[in-house]
């Protein structure tokens, strides 16, 4: 504090340094009691004094010696069994388990061998590899090598396209029934007998379903042949053969019935000899027979240029305009597909095939002239 000189003091005698505004010594706080420090004694004997901690009475673990085998660290790819690349391939074919398997191999290292050679213990269940009687090696025959060969280079070689109609047999079902009526047994016609025969007519009236590709001295000819030799495919136990019913044109219903019978009998006993199922001008496959089959599509039989894919028959509800108005009638109708070859068959003539048959098969009694 500074006064002037002469000033009286006296007023400021009970000045502090407080009332200067000096800092003020902070206040001392009070010891914290820690939060569960009891307010009474233990043993004070009040209801509200927490219980004296008790000393546990439980046994100290007893320490445990590790199960490592004291051997280094190693890598997952490092513990796999020591086995070469075709052990290890053959075992998993085989499904020969490898843990505890010994090796004959430098370093006792399993080799295919020892693999080929294992036994399972007694005992032991069987292998359930991934290739362990999973499946079963069937030597392919000749006439099976055959067939094959044959339809791969008929799809690879030769342009199929397909041509599909619905055919309404309920007039050639009623004249197919009425012919086996006055048969007296000495033939019963099939729906595929009627069939043939039709595609047989469909030929004549457009050729070109009837002609086949030829390379002949060097040269490429289209051969249009004059007769119709329809190939009846047969499904038999070494596989598909197409026995040849000849002239289809110009026999009748009952000679072609008699020779699809006996055709189809013999190939299924493999008693054909090679002209009778070698060559034709045109083939028919049915699978009419399997209700399951609506429609399905046929590789043609090379060197021919078209086959017909014949579906099962189904009722089919078409609607009739009579004089009372529109109602409906149930038809029989079967789908059929042609698959030609364009390099013989242009597109439109497919069609017209495809058209003539379907005019003979609805109206079956052109098949009679």
């Amino acid at each position: 504090m500074v006064v002037e000189e002469g000033a009286d003091v006296s007023a400021f005698e009970s000045f502090t340094l407080d009332d200067a505004g000096g800092e003020k010594e902070p206040p001392k706080e009070a010891p914290k009691e820690e939060a569960s420090q009891a307010t009474e004694a233990p043993d004070s004997g009040a209801g509200t004094a927490p219980p004296e901690p008790k000393e546990s009475k439980e046994p100290a673990p007893e320490a445990q010696e590790s199960d490592s085998t004291g051997g280094r660290l190693e890598a997952t790819i490092d513990r796999e069994p020591n086995i070469t690349f075709s052990a290890k391939k053959l075992a998993l074919e085989k499904g020969v388990p490898l843990k505890g398997m010994k090796g004959t191999g430098p370093g006792g290292r399993v080799t295919a061998k020892d693999v080929e050679n294992y036994k399972a213990p007694a005992g032991a269940p069987a292998a359930a590899g991934a290739g362990a009687a999973a499946y079963e090696d069937i030597p392919a025959s000749s006439m099976r090598k055959t067939i094959a060969t044959r339809l791969r280079d008929s799809m690879n070689q030769n342009p199929h396209y397909f041509v599909s109609t619905n055919l309404s047999v309920g007039k050639l079902m009623k004249l197919r029934e009425a012919l086996n009526a006055s048969a007296d047994g000495k033939y019963k016609l099939s729906v595929n007998d009627f069939l043939i025969k039709a595609c047989a007519l469909a030929c004549k009236k457009v050729p070109a379903a009837n002609s086949s590709w030829r390379e002949v001295d060097g040269q490429t000819v289209i051969r249009e042949h004059k007769t119709v030799d329809v190939s009846v495919a047969v499904a038999t136990p070494v596989g598909l053969m197409t026995p040849i019913v000849k002239n289809a044109d110009s026999i009748g219903l009952s000679s072609i019935s008699a020779a699809v019978k006996d055709l189809g009998k013999r190939a299924r006993d493999g008693k054909l000899k090679p002209e009778e199922y070698q060559g034709g001008t045109f083939t028919i496959s049915n699978m009419g027979m399997n209700p399951a089959v609506e429609r399905f599509t046929a590789v043609i039989n090379p060197p021919q240029a078209a086959i017909l894919a014949v579906g099962a028959p189904r009722k089919v509800a078409v609607p009739v305009e009579t004089e009372e108005g529109t109602i409906t009638e149930w038809d029989d109708q079967i789908v059929v597909t042609g698959s030609f070859d364009h390099k013989v068959v242009d597109g439109a003539v497919g069609g017209d095939w495809i058209r003539e048959l379907k005019k003979i098969v609805e109206n079956p009694l052109e098949m009679m002239l």
